[in-house]
């Protein structure tokens, strides 16, 4: 099988996962979506306060070789076994999530075009830009509504890891992009032209 790898990047609450959802669900089974997120690493040790503390917007908070690792398998078309994080603990889970290798594989994340090896092993690279008022609205609605945040953490989180992190690492990647995407899963146009691109390849085109 001919896999055709997608990364899709963008600062948090940008609308990643909103134009993932989209080429989800038109898709369905000839596409799988994997996020970055899975793959935080194992905080062995440590306490659900010092786990809280910790940088997860920093390249280092990610176990990125083995997404490597994992996205090289289902390319020589071989299942895997995706890890589980759990936002509410702060830390990966003992649970893990096969993944079978299908035409079209997403990798959606915050960071996946800031590591080299891993950029180059994607076919399309899109980046979807957002306001960032409004991504930090969205971001703080989200963290409090599912992942049982206080509005405090949220936004103390931010201020002190996010942003900086988003300047430093994510928004300097966004060159690395074929195409970015203004408003993600919501620019009809931009989603339009990328179906018609996963299309063409799930066709043999």
């Amino acid at each position: 099988m001919d896999t055709m790898l997608i990364g899709i990047a963008g600062g948090t609450g940008s609308g990643k996962t909103t134009l993932t959802r989209h080429l989800k669900e038109h898709f369905g089974g000839d596409v799988t979506v994997i996020g970055h997120d899975s793959y935080y690493k194992r905080q062995e040790g440590k306490t659900y306060e010092e786990r809280a503390q910790v940088n997860y917007d920093h390249p280092n908070a990610f176990d990125t070789e083995l997404l490597i690792q994992h996205l090289r398998e289902l390319k020589a078309g071989r299942s895997i076994q995706c890890p589980v994080y759990s936002y509410a603990d702060h830390n990966r889970t003992d649970q893990t999530v096969t993944i079978t290798p299908t035409k079209v594989i997403i990798v959606e994340g915050i960071l996946i075009f800031q590591n080299p090896t891993l950029r180059e092993m994607f076919d399309i690279k899109i980046f979807v830009e957002t306001d960032a008022d409004e991504r930090i609205l969205r971001r703080c609605l989200r963290d409090v509504e599912e992942r049982g945040r206080t509005l405090q953490s949220v936004v103390n989180q931010y201020l002190t890891t996010v942003k900086p992190m988003h300047e430093k690492y994510v928004e300097p990647s966004r060159k690395y992009a074929d195409i970015v995407v203004l408003e993600g899963g919501h620019n009809l146009v931009a989603l339009d032209m990328i179906m018609q691109r996963i299309q063409g390849h799930i066709n043999g085109n």
